[in-house]
């Protein structure tokens, strides 16, 4: 018995030699790498807190697009598209990382920034649209574009969808009416000149066949491309303005001075006055050479599309 003990005792020794051998090989590997090894720890931790950050800014940008979206009375289409007076403001169409105009800052509304991505500055060549954006433009001379933005359904509600032949049959206590339930904050000077116009467009349309062929006449039917590089050189008037305007004060137009024709042309389209930085400069400017039959019919489906699709507040 005294010599089985003998011989296991050695074979113990030997297992717990080896054992000490490895712990001491591994702790001089620990030794030399803690760098790495916070590196890993540090990339995981940075990692988990920067998906947590994300998901917390994300929570926070949808839940104040939510509110923006219920402030400015927005609803939502399918594919989780806002729509909005007829203006995609989507997300995705509002957070693009694309150089606007100058006058487009972080702090305009997502109505505002929609109308400057979408329709300023786009060729129109229907006649009820192009009525809509004269209407709106003599508007301006007492509001601004983010209230007209707005109040642009109330216009649309008040103003029978700016169907030139509805406005020009406005009565006398319908103006009247107008006035008094006046949730466009406009003078009675401009309702009238809106309902007057509205019957002198009807002539112009018997004249020229089309309001947008009189319009789009005073341009030789193609867009003026202009290459502004700063706001302040964009001028508050052209000479193709004031000859616009000195013929429809000819024909009996109100409110129709060169300045708000000015604002008329460049919201449609007749002048491209985006700067030559903002991305839909070149988008604008691509229209000048196209087929304007083309565009024509595009504006007809667009303005359908509004009617059929979109109803007023």
């Amino acid at each position: 018995m005294m010599s089985v003990a003998v011989k296991l005792k050695p074979s113990v020794e030997s297992r717990r030699k080896t054992e000490d051998t490895k712990k001491s090989h591994q702790k001089k590997k620990l030794a030399q790498s803690p760098n790495s090894i916070l590196r890993s720890n540090a990339s995981v931790d940075s990692l988990c807190s920067t998906d947590s950050s994300n998901n917390s800014i994300s929570a926070m940008k949808l839940a104040n697009l939510k509110w923006r979206m219920k402030q400015n009375g927005l609803k939502a289409a399918k594919g989780s598209v806002a729509v909005s007076n007829g203006v995609d403001i989507s997300p995705q169409s509002l957070s693009q990382p694309v150089k606007r105009c100058d006058w487009i800052t972080t702090y305009s509304g997502p109505l505002y920034a929609a109308f400057h991505d979408k329709e300023w500055g786009v060729p129109v060549h229907d006649d009820k649209k192009l009525f809509e954006f004269f209407v709106l433009s003599v508007a301006l001379a007492e509001l601004t574009w983010p209230t007209i933005l707005n109040k642009r359904n109330i216009f649309r509600k008040l103003f029978k969808t700016f169907d030139p032949v509805a406005i020009a049959k406005f009565t006398e206590p319908k103006i009247l009416t107008l006035k008094s339930n006046n949730s466009l904050s406009l003078s009675e000077l401009k309702f009238r000149a809106i309902v007057e116009n509205a019957k002198l467009i009807l002539k112009i349309q018997e004249e020229f066949g089309s309001f947008n062929d009189y319009c789009w006449g005073f341009v030789n039917h193609k867009p003026i491309q202009n290459g502004y590089r700063y706001v302040r050189q964009i001028p508050v008037k052209t000479p193709k303005a004031e000859a616009m305007s000195k013929d429809l004060m000819r024909r009996g137009f109100r409110c129709v001075g060169p300045t708000v024709i000015y604002s008329f042309m460049q919201v449609a389209g007749i002048v491209n006055n985006h700067l030559v930085s903002c991305f839909r400069y070149k988008e604008c400017s691509s229209y000048a050479n196209s087929d304007f039959s083309h565009k024509i019919r595009e504006s007809e489906l667009l303005s359908n599309f509004e009617e059929t699709c979109l109803s007023p507040d």
